[in-house]
């Protein structure tokens, strides 16, 4: 399970899916579930990468990559299912990237408001 600016940002992620294809490093695929609140913190998307989603640093491997609504419950759950029976066909990794948002912000002291301001206004209107 990741951030979206844990899979995008941090080298062991890539170094391990550099890996994964390599004898003596496969385990049969991997399901990467990215829980992508849009913001990796408080950092702009358009400021954290130079691709447009945080999973493209997958696609290195030709890994699946699959986008949903995180306030879709069946549509999480319909990928969840589906990316569990690719990988127990293919013995491959997949992607599950479920776009979603942070209503609260990151911590208990972190008002996002600040750095996201557009998308806090609309998130305060996005039913709960």
């Amino acid at each position: 399970i990741h951030g979206d600016g844990s899979f995008a940002g941090q080298g062991v992620v890539y170094e391990t899916l550099d890996m994964s294809c390599l004898k003596g490093y496969e385990v049969g695929g991997t399901i990467h579930v990215v829980l992508n609140n849009q913001v990796a913190f408080t950092t702009d998307p358009k400021q954290s990468r130079s691709t447009y989603y945080c999973t493209d640093v997958a696609k290195t491997i030709d890994a699946p990559i699959i986008h949903v609504n995180g306030d879709d419950v069946f549509a999480v759950q319909f990928a969840m299912e589906f990316a569990a029976e690719y990988r127990q066909e293919f013995g491959r990794d997949i992607v599950v990237d479920v776009w979603c948002y942070r209503r609260q912000g990151h911590n208990e002291i972190d008002e996002p408001s600040f750095t996201q301001p557009g998308m806090y206004q609309a998130i305060a209107k996005h039913p709960l």
